[in-house]
């Protein structure tokens, strides 16, 4: 199957037998895991005892035999194996007078090499925007332009030539709210930038939804440590939610609305997402007719309602119609020190966290426990997954209510439910929005001043940085508080803040200063953001999104369904983008 070698094991020693045990390079502090009995060898006819049995290649393993009677240790071997290959285990004497054992590992047929579908796909788009870029420098000579133009609407080929591919008028949006003003209360531009942001995010996440070619790289981590692709995209998105924050905020209110007025609009909106979290996007429509008895209550849309409920609310206090300079004796710091009580409260709320975490008494599991259960941690604390956060949602929640197959599940093999968008997680997504937030108060106080926009970018992402450093020791296991997307911990919230402040700054530079690029196509999805998000949630199981593969062990057959669903999404983005659809709520 997909990601698994057959390994072949000789055991050419007499009596009692072999036990084969494995454990993965990826599971820290885990109990080895039988595998396989092989039966001692023949003497008499001189045939070896085999066994057969099917491993892992999405990480390296270590191979442990002992002894059948007496638990002896024989041999310890570490391997990565490829998938697909096919591998022999030799076991045999090499002195009879010292009864020294070894353990030889041959392979009989090498494994595929699953990643030259990633490099084909690659050459495809780099091959398409090759083409793109070929045609936009046609379309600046002018005979090639008046052809086109002939053949064209002239009309509509005048005004998609001449737009500026930013966001949508106000009058343009479905729901007819004022478009987010960034600048100054009479400009009508907004900062692309957020757009693209938010749509390389998307797209991203839409493709890892999908299955990611199902490659193991896609995939979440199981616990702490390495932050695969899926473990950044969502908390971009509640960074990038808190910038959009204090952009629009500050937007409505110049253009009028009373605060009374935005705390009704940012009540309802909330209200939609996490209504539109239970009921269309749930997972656990895959148990059977959703009903009461296993809803779940937590979730992406749920999380992202109740964090921009909290964030918005917070800046709606105290943001100002006028977001000019301020008169105090440190103006450098004057997107900062204006807003002390929001900080008073932010850190409030992770002083909660904090003590929570390490504080609260979890029924026979140690105190400020972090790990997964399982097997880990030798398997002493089997059903402590998550700790104090999946003992809160246990108890607040039910477990029917929970996410019923977390990451740990899979390497760890615990069993106890465990919600990543769990009660406690959302107190530290609430950290990440407001720190997206201080992200657009920089611009806002920095209006027209792209230096001073981009050095606070940088100087907010090292301070992030360093943060994290501290708090993990640089360590993947080893912090005071490990880097964790399933704990939302601290340590993840200071890192991802600190990815995108740089990532922003990168956008940014490109898109509305340089404007080097206008950042098509990732600009398109990353204005329908929540029609792109629930319609690529509903319609995943119907064509063209998905159909019957040939080979459903081939990660080319899934590569290349993942990546048409992914750019038909984007493809509809600009459909609604050219006829001026936008859906928000």
């Amino acid at each position: 199957r997909m990601d698994q070698a057959l390994l072949l094991v000789r055991n050419e020693l007499p009596a009692p037998g072999l036990n084969l045990a494995a454990r993965s390079g990826s599971c820290h502090q885990c109990l080895y895991q039988f595998l396989a009995f092989v039966p001692p060898s023949n003497e008499s006819l001189r045939v070896p005892g085999t066994a057969s049995v099917m491993v892992d290649t999405q990480h390296p393993l270590t191979l442990l035999l002992n002894s059948s009677v007496g638990d002896r240790d024989l041999c310890k071997i570490q391997y990565h194996f490829g998938e697909f290959g096919n591998y022999s285990l030799v076991v045999k004497t090499l002195s009879t007078s010292t009864q020294t054992v070894s353990c030889d590992l041959i392979i009989n047929e090498g494994p595929i090499n699953s990643y030259l579908p990633i490099l084909f796909a690659f050459l495809v788009y780099m091959g398409i925007l090759a083409i793109l870029i070929a045609g936009r420098l046609l379309m600046k000579i002018d005979p090639v332009r008046n052809w086109v133009y002939k053949k064209l609407n002239p009309r509509a080929t005048d005004r998609m030539i001449n737009s500026e591919l930013g966001s949508p008028n106000t009058t343009d949006s479905i729901n007819c709210d004022p478009a987010p003003q960034p600048w100054s209360a009479g400009s009508r531009q907004r900062l692309r930038s957020l757009d693209t942001f938010r749509g390389i995010s998307l797209v991203i996440m839409v493709f890892v939804n999908y299955g990611g070619g199902k490659y193991w790289f896609f995939k979440h981590e199981s616990w702490n440590g390495k932050l695969h692709f899926p473990c950044a995209l969502f908390s971009r998105f509640v960074f990038i939610m808190g910038t959009s924050i204090a952009l629009a905020l500050g937007s409505m209110l110049r253009w009028g609305s009373s605060k009374w007025k935005v705390l009704r609009k940012i009540l309802w909106r909330s209200f939609v997402l996490i209504l539109l979290g239970i009921i269309v996007v749930n997972p656990n429509y895959c148990l059977g007719p959703l009903s009461w008895d296993n809803l779940r209550i937590p979730g992406v849309l749920q999380r992202l309602g109740f964090t921009y409920l909290v964030v918005a609310a917070l800046e709606l206090l105290f943001t100002r119609a006028d977001s000019g300079t301020w008169e105090g004796r440190f103006s450098a710091l004057q997107d900062i020190l204006p807003y002390w009580p929001q900080w008073i409260f932010i850190l409030m709320l992770e002083t909660i966290w904090l003590c929570l975490t390490f504080l609260l008494p979890v029924p026979d599991c140690p105190r400020g426990y972090l790990g997964p259960g399982g097997i880990g941690d030798f398997g002493k604390y089997p059903n402590c997954t998550g700790g104090a956060a999946g003992y809160i949602d246990r108890l607040l929640l039910g477990e029917k209510h929970m996410y019923q197959h977390p990451s740990s599940g899979v390497i760890y093999q615990s069993t106890m439910p465990y919600d990543p968008e769990g009660i406690l997680g959302t107190i530290n997504s609430i950290v990440l929005a407001f720190l997206g937030l201080q992200a657009g108060k920089i611009t806002l106080f920095y209006k027209d001043q792209p230096k001073q926009i981009m050095s606070r970018f940088i100087i907010w992402g090292i301070v992030m940085g360093i943060i994290s450093a501290i708090l993990t020791k640089c360590s993947k296991e080893e912090g005071f508080i490990p880097i964790n997307k399933n704990l939302w911990s601290i340590s993840y919230v200071t890192t991802m803040s600190c990815f995108a402040f740089i990532l922003l700054l990168l956008i940014y530079y490109l898109v509305d200063v340089k404007k080097w690029w206008s950042g098509a196509p990732f600009l398109y999805p990353g204005m329908n953001s929540i029609l792109v998000y629930i319609g690529h949630q509903v319609f995943a199981n119907y064509f063209p999104f998905k159909w019957k593969m040939q080979d459903s062990q081939s990660h080319a057959e899934h590569l290349t369904q993942n990546l048409t669903a992914t750019t038909l999404w984007v493809v509809i983005s600009y459909i609604l983008y050219r006829r001026r659809i936008f859906w928000k709520i």
